[in-house]
């Protein structure tokens, strides 16, 4: 212990530790005022807060949680908190207050593998500073079970400013044009309509190159799953493609940095390296908890279909997610764009809709019924080319006609990538948006308080609907339009 403090102290000098402001109520701030191991610590996730922020390289998937910096959370962790005891030294707070820690330590690992100057004593510094910090907050597990909690992705400051209460009934009959064109195209892509372009088809490779991280919560209901049987289900549940094929636009790739020959990186999507990425995460429904597996493909960009084209710009994508029974096999398949846009849900027969309650909200919109693949089936994705649309869902047989190779990557890498130059970076601003991938959109979408609509954003940042409240990584999503049949 006296090692580690020496340790914890050493860096401290070398990161600038100070204490803050001294009239903060807020546990860190109070901590950071102590002459101890735990003032120590304190002061020294503030300073590495400090250097994170200002080589701009936060990671805003899990936000910290507010006066516990050495923690995060997100939606699964936020509604998990609701299961635990509050007294101190209990269980279950205590699986549930390790994954909290282990968020911080896996996401604050990635922010500093892509900030300049980072040592491994840093890293060691704030693992052994976990430890202290933890035997200090049994003390506030109460205070921490209220504040583990995600900020919506909706501004209500800019839905006052746009009049929300009046203008959402303007987009809302917008939202119902483009449901019922794509009711349109879903029933011609069924009577075996074309759109005269070549479909290439893409095909999932035989294993994963690298898997996504399954958290595993049992004593609170959350399933894990073991390597092998993950990767088998990563392999069977993963989407074939079939693109219609204008130009190189329409051919998914893997993010990239390249050199933009004037001493700096851009992104750039590789199509010579076709990717499905890939992560993991889990939904509530009827109480119990449920994998699932979401696949994203990357495009480099939506072209402009007219001189102005709100919705064109760089990059694009499509995001499919596969919620699981508990014998692996698919429940209900929903998907959007990296954007957050364009949200459809395809239910299996083993569901059935709830009654939508009154009101303009978007709820429940699904294009087609999908019933359940067998083990030896394969879900296809008919795709338009350049607007990336989802066309049709169809089964075939796991034996079809092969395709180009599709590689099953984590989603994760894309949150630190090797630069050109060297050094790693994240495709993410510290604000969760993809840069350069902005729309001219934002400055028509904004009143109903989404921020830079039509950019595409990482992963928990995604609100799905323009008229109402809804976020694609809300566990109890499924919940709320769905019920389970016996």
């Amino acid at each position: 212990m006296k090692r580690a403090s020496l340790l914890v102290a050493g860096c401290c000098v070398l990161l600038g530790c100070a204490g803050l402001d001294p009239h903060a109520d807020d546990p860190a701030a109070q901590r950071r005022l102590r002459d101890d191991a735990v003032g120590d610590c304190a002061r020294l996730f503030a300073a590495v807060d400090r250097r994170i922020d200002a080589d701009g390289t936060r990671d805003a998937q899990s936000p910290r949680v507010p006066g516990f910096p050495h923690l995060r959370t997100d939606r699964v962790l936020a509604r998990l908190a609701a299961a635990t005891t509050v007294e101190s030294g209990d269980e279950p707070a205590a699986p549930w207050y390790r994954a909290l820690a282990e968020l911080d330590a896996a996401d604050r690992s990635l922010e500093l593998a892509n900030t300049a100057g980072t040592t491994t004593a840093t890293v060691a510094a704030l693992a052994a500073c976990r430890q202290t910090l933890s035997v200090a907050d049994q003390e506030l597990l109460a205070k921490l079970r209220a504040v583990a909690q995600v900020p919506d992705d909706y501004s209500t400051t800019l839905r006052a400013l746009g009049l929300y209460p009046l203008t959402r009934y303007l987009f809302a009959a917008g939202v119902e044009r483009w449901q019922q064109e794509t009711l349109a195209i879903f029933a011609a892509q069924a009577q075996g309509a074309t759109g005269g372009r070549q479909r290439v088809r893409y095909v999932p490779g035989p294993l994963p190159e690298s898997l996504p991280t399954v958290r595993e919560l049992p004593q609170l209901g959350l399933p894990g799953v073991a390597g092998p049987t993950l990767a088998e289900l990563v392999v069977r549940h993963a989407p074939r493609l079939e693109i219609e094929t204008a130009g190189d636009q329409d051919r998914p790739g893997a993010l990239v940095w390249q050199a933009d020959g004037v001493g700096g990186e851009r992104l750039a999507v590789a199509t010579a390296a076709p990717v499905l990425y890939v992560r993991s995460g889990h939904a509530q429904m009827a109480g119990r908890w449920l994998l699932q597996l979401s696949y994203t493909a990357w495009f480099s960009e939506r072209p402009p279909e007219r001189a102005v084209d709100l919705l064109a710009g760089r990059f694009d994508g499509l995001l499919w997610r596969v919620t699981l029974a508990e014998d692996g096999s698919p429940l209900v398949y929903d998907t959007i764009h990296p954007c957050g846009c364009y949200h459809l849900f395809f239910p299996g027969e083993r569901l059935r809709a709830r009654a939508r309650p009154a009101g303009i909200d978007e709820g429940l919109f699904a294009p087609q019924v999908l019933p359940a693949p067998m083990a030896n089936e394969r879900v296809v994705l008919r795709l338009a080319a350049g607007t990336h649309y989802l066309q049709q869902v169809v089964v075939e047989a796991a034996a079809a006609a092969a395709g180009v190779p599709l590689a099953l990557r984590d989603d994760d890498e894309l949150r630190s990538l090797p630069l050109p130059g060297g050094g790693r970076r994240s495709v993410f601003a510290a604000d969760g948006l993809l840069p350069g991938s902005e729309r001219l959109e934002r400055f028509f979408f904004w009143p109903m308080g989404v921020r830079s609509a039509g950019q595409m954003r990482q992963w928990g940042r995604h609100a799905t609907a323009f008229v109402g409240r809804r976020h694609f990584d809300d566990p109890a999503l499924l919940d709320r339009y769905f019920e389970r049949l016996p």
